[in-house]
């Protein structure tokens, strides 16, 4: 009997488990089944491209895993019951349930609003490929002079705002945040940052704490500016025709309304080889998932984490599935990755801990070592069995022997 691995999810994190299971695990004693709500895989780490009018090549699902023995299912999970180990669905066919013995939950976030007033009716963002197309539409419909406002000083707003500003140079835009943009960097790349803003003619607002937002404008409790707009922003205003809001993500509700073990936020808690403290059978992956990192830091919502989590999973259940040693090692980072523009770029290199070091790439080096690292990740996806590890373990063929190797 085929042991049913279902992974929840084709982003980054799910997509690449279900490549490395295909990999480990042999074809003739599993069933691994990738369900996705888009038909394509979609690179979230260029949506920024996308809203400011680039076109992106698509990437069929069904392409990508022809071959690999890996079942793509077009359908969006409206639940999970992890005590009847079943999943419901929805798709072109209507609704169904599907069975599992194994399930990787890898569903990903969404845009965090923070209950801010304002956001869900007129902000626009970049979590999904139809959010960054509606934002790419409403772009279009701006003359020149119109003003833009990307709320979040984060890796995503400052991709946002510079990748707006240089595709169209005949707006306004600003970037707002509560704290500093881009103020985690270390000193040398945030010089550079500065340039950078100040060369694409980008206003920014920082310690400004968007409290509501409206049809042309968003109110703050407090601002202050730098560039052309400071004095509306210290008075509670800025102008803002169109609102990018970048401020944060937020996890699908579906694992918070089950029996699962979750966070205060709602991603799923589980050890260092990505398996639920709570449900054996079940493994989360991505921003999903609630894990520890190196030196105990919880690993943060990422690319940078989706790739090792995903790794660290398959590689763990395939040794449990065969009776092998699990692989336990804490997931530490490496550099962070930021786009300018097209031409321009940052490479923050970091700790395992996630903690700036002195050493920065910038400039056009910068850009393309972040198009290398974008280009290779969707390379891997979109060739799953290609790359090492090949050789394919044999599953016990009965239920109670498979049942004893991945409780254990």
């Amino acid at each position: 009997m085929k042991h049913r691995i279902v992974v929840l999810g084709a982003g980054y994190a799910g997509a690449v488990t279900a490549g490395r299971l295909a990999r480990r695990l042999h074809r003739d004693d599993v069933e691994i089944t990738l369900v996705n709500g888009d038909p394509d895989f979609v690179e979230r780490i260029r949506l920024h491209q996308l809203a400011s009018g680039q076109d992106l090549p698509r990437r069929p699902l069904r392409a990508a895993y022809e071959g690999t023995g890996v079942q793509v299912r077009p359908a969006w999970v409206t639940a999970v019951d992890a005590e009847r180990k079943t999943v419901d669905l929805t798709g072109e066919n209507g609704a169904d349930t599907l069975a599992y013995d194994t399930l990787v939950y890898a569903l990903g976030s969404t845009n965090a609003d923070h209950a801010v007033p304002g956001v869900a009716e007129y902000a626009h963002n970049i979590a999904g490929k139809q959010d960054a197309l509606r934002l790419r539409a409403r772009l279009d419909e701006l003359e020149p002079e119109g003003t833009v406002l990307v709320v979040g000083g984060g890796l995503t707003g400052i991709e946002a705002a510079t990748e707006i500003a240089e595709a169209r140079p005949d707006l306004h835009v600003a970037i707002a945040a509560r704290d500093g943009v881009g103020s985690w960097l270390s000193d040398k790349a945030q010089r550079h940052l500065r340039v950078v803003l100040d060369r694409l003619g980008i206003t920014v607002h920082e310690g400004a704490d968007v409290t509501r937002v409206e049809a042309n404008h968003v109110v703050t409790g407090t601002g202050t500016g730098t560039g052309t707009g400071a004095a509306a922003a210290a008075a509670g205003q800025i102008p803002a025709q169109v609102t990018v809001w970048t401020a944060g993500f937020a996890v699908h509700p579906i694992a918070a309304a089950t029996t699962l073990e979750v966070s205060s936020t709602g991603r799923i808690v589980v050890d260092t080889t990505m398996r639920s403290v709570s449900h054996p059978d079940v493994y989360a992956v991505g921003d999903a998932a609630f894990a520890e990192g190196a030196g105990g830091t919880p690993l943060r919502m990422a690319c940078a984490t989706a790739n090792p989590m995903a790794w660290q999973a398959a590689d763990a259940l395939a040794a449990r599935l065969t009776g092998r040693k699990v692989p336990e090692k804490p997931i530490g980072y490496a550099a962070q990755c930021i786009s300018l523009g097209r031409r321009d770029g940052i490479l923050q290199r970091v700790t395992p801990e996630d903690q700036m070091t002195s050493t920065v790439i910038t400039g056009r080096a910068g850009a393309r070592i972040k198009e290398f690292i974008c280009a290779s990740t969707v390379w891997t996806i979109a060739h799953p069995t290609v790359l090492l590890p090949t050789r394919r373990h044999r599953v016990p063929a009965t239920r109670e022997a498979q049942d004893r190797f991945i409780t254990t």
